[in-house]
């Protein structure tokens, strides 16, 4: 499937601290998903939707993840001397699904900060930004949802998605006219705003359809009070020079940075393998 989008970047050098102990020596972004990390149901989206350069902006301790990606001879012998010829596909798959370039984030300095660390490696054009803590399940996927009404506006697309007002306290909320189909013209980005002055329950979520434009901005942005540079303020810096328009998303997210989202995203997709539904709703129904 040819793409107007061609780069995702998934910023994931966070120490993954919603859920320590179990990420202190363990990349948070390679944490199962049944049988599949968190980091290659990103990969697998975006792969999906059109998209063949993948962008890992890691801290350069994180040698982890960017093998997960790359040949294990020695695995794949053994499998093929066991005649586990299907593990041995699945193994093989993940060093050809995609060209993975791996940026280094030297310490966490916010997400804009992330971004602009990928600068480099990034095409001229529109490129993608994914979270990997949101795991999402729909058809067709996330990312290619946003690469459409990109391809119609013309302008940069965030996800959003809606929230109970009373949450609205922890996400960046948009003010925002609707302009059809799910589509919203953005006129304001506020940052996780007191419930009861929240301009809307339409949360900003992980993934990000960018021009090249957004380096400059987030160049031009100031840190916060706690030292970081924030993508938010840099879209809204944008927001001054040009349009910018978010997509509401139709499917299921799960956030599995958290101890609760985690266990709901593994329950979720266990329960869409059929030789695991069965048994585990009985284990489920058991515990009532």
């Amino acid at each position: 499937m040819d793409s107007s989008v061609k780069t995702v970047v998934f910023p994931i050098a966070g120490l993954g601290t919603r859920i320590l102990p179990a990420t202190k020596a363990f990349p948070k972004e390679l944490l199962p998903i049944v049988d599949r990390p968190v980091i290659q149901c990103g990969v697998e989206e975006a792969v999906n939707s059109g998209i063949n350069q993948i962008v890992l902006v890691t801290n350069p301790d994180n040698t982890m993840t960017p093998s997960y990606f790359e040949p294990n001879e020695r695995l794949e012998a053994l499998l093929a001397k066991r005649g586990k010829e299907l593990d041995l596909r699945k193994v093989r798959a993940l060093t050809t699904m995609a060209n993975i370039t791996t940026v280094h984030q030297a310490e966490p300095a916010g997400l804009g900060h992330a971004v602009l660390m990928a600068k480099t490696v990034v095409d001229d054009g529109a490129f993608a930004v994914a979270l990997a803590d949101d795991v999402i399940d729909a058809d067709p996927p996330a990312l290619r949802q946003m690469i459409q009404v990109f391809n119609e506006v013309n302008n940069p697309v965030i996800l959003v998605e809606r929230v109970p007002h009373e949450a609205t306290g922890r996400y960046g909320i948009i003010d925002a006219v609707p302009a059809g189909n799910g589509v919203f013209q953005v006129k304001k980005l506020v940052e996780k705003p007191d419930p009861n002055h929240a301009p809307s329950n339409l949360a900003i979520i992980g993934r990000y359809i960018l021009t090249r434009d957004i380096f400059e901005t987030l160049e031009q942005t100031n840190q916060d009070a706690d030292g970081e540079l924030q993508l938010t303020d840099s879209l809204q810096l944008l927001l001054e020079r040009r349009p910018l328009y978010a997509y509401e998303l139709s499917g299921v997210r799960h956030d599995v940075g958290t101890k609760l989202g985690y266990i709901k995203a593994l329950v979720y997709f266990a329960l869409a393998q059929p030789d695991l539904e069965p048994p585990l709703r009985d284990y489920l129904e058991s515990l009532r």
